[in-house]
């Protein structure tokens, strides 16, 4: 069953860049609301997922933290806002990047070695990224692409911070709950922001962005990362990195088929170089001894996904 469950859950990850462009470009719904809306419906699910598996109590009592659900929110929000603006390919590419670099990063920092082709490939990587952002006609906007990188950043230390779960469901569908608080927050903020400058809210909130909001949650999140953990357990680390190269051209042909994004070329070479890059330093990250199936567990929505 490995096969399927791999291909739902990486198609399920690009679905999340999908799905919150098809709400935020037309304006179906707003960034804040889409994020409350998401990580909720998301907790739901993980819940129910969590407590239809045999768990042991132990666990159960100590899922999840605070902190993890502060990064999933500083993950979920920033992701939601940068769609605002930014195509589904440009974002998946930006948001992947931003992972593996935080995950690499985190792994030097916690005395890894790490191995030459693993530098000239997030090298390579980031001169892709630095190609798509550059000034031009074609470039995304900047606030988007800052945004996206902080939403990758801070998934990549959620990522960190999982990857040694022992009940990868359970933690998940906590730190879900615990950061919808943090996202109320802010969607009471701009929905009050939006009264002061006279924003119509019910243009705003539509029942298609809502319901769009819930597929991201419950399908794209919550489903995909259970069968995700499901597909982790017949997979060695390597392999699980080195599929989610595939998660950011799942995004970018969803986007043109669903969208009608252009594919530009600043995209196509900025794609190969940080994919291409990526794959490198996978290469280079195989190649040393690596941690069980499980411990890669805490990755598994990397391009937010995750």
């Amino acid at each position: 069953m490995t096969p399927p469950f791999v291909a739902f859950a990486l198609a399920a990850f690009a679905a999340n860049s999908i799905l919150c462009r098809l709400a935020l470009g037309p304006g179906a719904i707003d960034a804040a609301m889409f994020t409350v809306i998401r990580l909720g419906s998301g907790a739901v699910a993980l819940f129910v997922i969590a407590t239809s598996i045999p768990r042991p109590k132990t666990l159960r009592s100590q899922a999840g933290s605070w902190t993890s659900a502060l990064f999933l929110f500083l993950y979920a929000m920033p992701f939601s806002f940068a769609y605002v603006t930014l195509g589904v390919g440009t974002g998946a590419l930006i948001l992947f990047l931003s992972v593996q670099a935080t995950m690499l990063a985190g792994a030097i920092r916690a005395g890894d070695h790490i191995h030459w082709t693993e530098a000239l490939g997030i090298l390579v990587a980031l001169a892709g990224l630095a190609f798509l952002v550059s000034p031009g006609l074609s470039a995304p906007d900047p606030v988007g692409a800052l945004l996206m990188a902080l939403a990758g950043v801070a998934w990549g230390i959620y990522s960190l911070r999982g990857r040694h779960s022992t009940d990868p469901i359970g933690d998940t569908a906590a730190n879900f709950l615990r950061s919808v608080p943090f996202a109320v927050i802010v969607g009471a903020a701009a929905a009050l922001r939006a009264a002061a400058v006279g924003a119509g809210g019910s243009a705003r909130h539509s029942a298609r962005g809502a319901l769009l909001a819930v597929c991201s949650g419950v399908l794209a999140s919550g489903l995909g990362y259970a069968v995700w953990f499901a597909a982790l357990r017949k997979l060695r680390a390597p392999q699980a990195a080195a599929l989610q190269l595939i998660v950011p051209v799942i995004a970018a042909v969803g986007g043109v088929w669903l969208l009608s994004e252009r594919a530009s070329l600043r995209l196509i070479v900025s794609a190969a170089l940080i994919l291409g890059g990526v794959g490198l330093a996978l290469i280079g990250r195989a190649s040393r001894p690596r941690a069980t199936p499980a411990e890669s567990a805490g990755t598994g929505a990397s391009s937010g996904t995750a």
